[in-house]
């Protein structure tokens, strides 16, 4: 079989522990023996991050502006324990973290459909992709206790000298507690350019949800530039055959749970953390749920949405046999070249990317699957493998 030559590097980010063993594995069995491309590549592996003062996190960030792509394993963000497991000289921060900042991007959660793993939810037919605004609110709010009487005000004071604007959050009559909260217009607005971007090229609905019948400036603010993107976002949604909806944040999970699914739902700092853990958990396993990360000017950048995995990183170190899910790693892959191709206008790659999916829920389908995919599945024949064999069952599919 002839390769398929793909001209445009694909950024690609090693990572950690039992997903770094998989992600050459991918690349060995399910990349190299069909693609003649350039993978520009930078180790995320948390000790090559410390060697360099974590300045490799920041190049594969910037290489990802250049080339537009890129595909990421899963990574180690240190905690104490982990400094002095790996010897680090300190806790570095998240690589995912530094990557969103640099692209000013937003996450997008994408559960995967197979057949055998029917959703918990029975009306969800389609994926229900979660789009979090990661900045502000709750994450980076300022709070205090009150111990008695006295009086709480939001107070701003401008820089070029003006006069001061006090609201009065409570009078107090005894004790009790208080919140400060904020959030930029600059972020919500690339929040929102990234989630119109994401469903136009996706091709499916979006919808945003707030609550700002009870928040008339904060979370109206967030709807009205909303509003404002999808104006100017108006042709490009009526091409692609999609709309913009705007809901009452409790409106939309009372309509998600009647829902076949099939949109993306954009939401606030903390409505996108707790639903996001809703979604995943209803269509049955974090394994088989992907990320996206789409910055406001069109880079992307993919991922597995979980871990890790430790737990079987310590079994694979003591020559134990494990059986670690790789779909949603396999599926950062076939993203992240569909994504590629749909750029370059290589149609053979992106058939190639569909044909690799394919073959991983035929696989699955099939009642071949990795063990925590056993108890969720209802194929009436069932078949455990390991980790190296399943993306051999794999590779046999894709080849036949």
């Amino acid at each position: 079989m002839s390769k398929i030559k793909v001209k445009t590097p694909l950024v690609e980010m090693d990572g950690d522990e039992m997903t770094r063993v998989i992600w050459k594995e991918i690349k060995d069995k399910l990349i190299h023996p069909y693609l003649d491309i350039q993978l520009e590549y930078y180790d995320l592996g948390v000790s090559y991050r410390d060697q360099t003062d974590d300045k490799v996190t920041v190049d594969s960030a910037n290489a990802i502006l250049k080339h537009g792509v890129g595909v990421k394993c899963a990574t180690i963000t240190p905690n104490a324990d982990r400094v002095k497991e790996y010897t680090l000289k300190k806790e570095w921060p998240s690589p995912n973290g530094t990557i969103r900042s640099i692209l000013d991007g937003t996450v997008f959660r994408k559960p995967i459909i197979i057949n055998n793993i029917p959703a918990a939810v029975k009306s969800w037919k389609k994926p229900i992709i979660i789009g979090r605004h990661a900045y502000g609110d709750i994450y980076r709010n300022v709070e205090m206790l009150i111990p008695g009487p006295g009086k709480a005000e939001i107070v701003f004071t401008p820089a070029d000298g003006g006069a001061e604007s006090r609201v009065i959050i409570h009078d107090y009559k005894g004790s009790g507690v208080v919140m400060g909260m904020h959030n930029l217009d600059k972020s919500i607005e690339s929040f929102a350019k990234s989630c119109f971007n994401y469903a136009i090229s996706e091709k499916v609905p979006l919808w945003f949800a707030t609550k700002d019948t009870i928040s008339k400036k904060y979370h109206a603010r967030f709807r009205s530039i909303f509003e404002q993107v999808s104006k100017e976002r108006e042709a490009d949604l009526k091409s692609a055959g999609i709309y913009y909806a705007y809901y009452l944040i409790d409106d939309a999970v009372a309509q998600i749970m009647k829902n076949e699914g099939g949109m993306l739902w954009a939401l606030m700092n903390y409505d996108g953390d707790v639903q996001s853990d809703m979604v995943a958990s209803g269509f049955g396993s974090l394994g088989l749920m992907t990320s996206v990360l789409v910055s406001p000017d069109g880079k992307y950048e993919y991922e597995a949405a979980h871990g890790t995995v430790t737990r079987h990183y310590r079994q694979y170190q003591k020559g134990e046999t494990t059986s670690t899910n790789s779909v949603a790693s396999i599926f950062a892959w076939t993203g992240a070249l569909h994504k590629r191709g749909e750029l370059d206008g290589n149609t053979e790659l992106m058939k190639f990317a569909e044909k690799l999916e394919k073959a991983v829920i035929d696989t699955i389908e099939a009642g071949e699957m990795t063990k925590d995919l056993m108890s969720l599945s209802t194929a009436p024949s069932k078949k455990q493998l390991d980790t190296f064999q399943f993306m051999d069952a794999v590779q046999k599919r894709l080849n036949s």
